[in-house]
């Protein structure tokens, strides 16, 4: 299987070793969905906390820090409780992913820094495919689907 093409900008020096954790993540999530990992592609900005609480109020309206935010390149129309359709081949969105939020999680919930940047670009990564967890049915569906991707991974359930 090949890996999506993945273009990451580091902002953040703090950010060390990204580009495996990307790469099996991103590539573990299109596979989980269905598709060829190789007809994608990705862009991710490694960022610190002021740069995406920055993100986070110009694209949510909330001027604080989050640990992952995702933009998807197409408007992808869910069914409820159901399967987006693929995107075409191609770039399918951008993900922004902030060290010090992913340090303070990882800690506070117990569990290795690396298996949280891991679930936290599975998740986006679905979020780009157009999953999304607005309502119970799709929370379900995405949930499930991150999971067993995480599960093929070696690694716990995070809900």
């Amino acid at each position: 299987m090949t890996e999506p093409e993945i273009d990451i900008l580091v902002e953040d020096p703090a950010w060390q070793g990204l580009e495996p954790l990307a790469a099996t993540a991103c590539t573990a999530a299109l596979s989980g969905a269905g598709l060829d990992p190789g007809d994608y592609a990705i862009s991710i900005l490694a960022c610190d906390d002021d740069r995406i609480a920055a993100l986070n109020a110009d694209f949510r309206g909330k001027p604080a820090p989050t640990n992952v935010l995702s933009w998807p390149a197409e408007a992808i129309d869910l069914p409820e409780g159901g399967t987006p359709e693929p995107p075409a081949p191609g770039e399918i969105g951008d993900i922004a992913i902030a060290r010090g939020v992913c340090e303070r999680e990882a800690a506070e919930q117990g569990k290795p820094l690396e298996a949280h940047i891991t679930h936290l670009l599975v998740h986006a990564t679905l979020h780009l495919l157009g999953y999304d967890h607005e309502t119970d049915a799709d929370a379900a569906v995405m949930e499930g689907l991150e999971t067993a991707i995480l599960a093929r991974l070696g690694l716990p359930d995070p809900y």
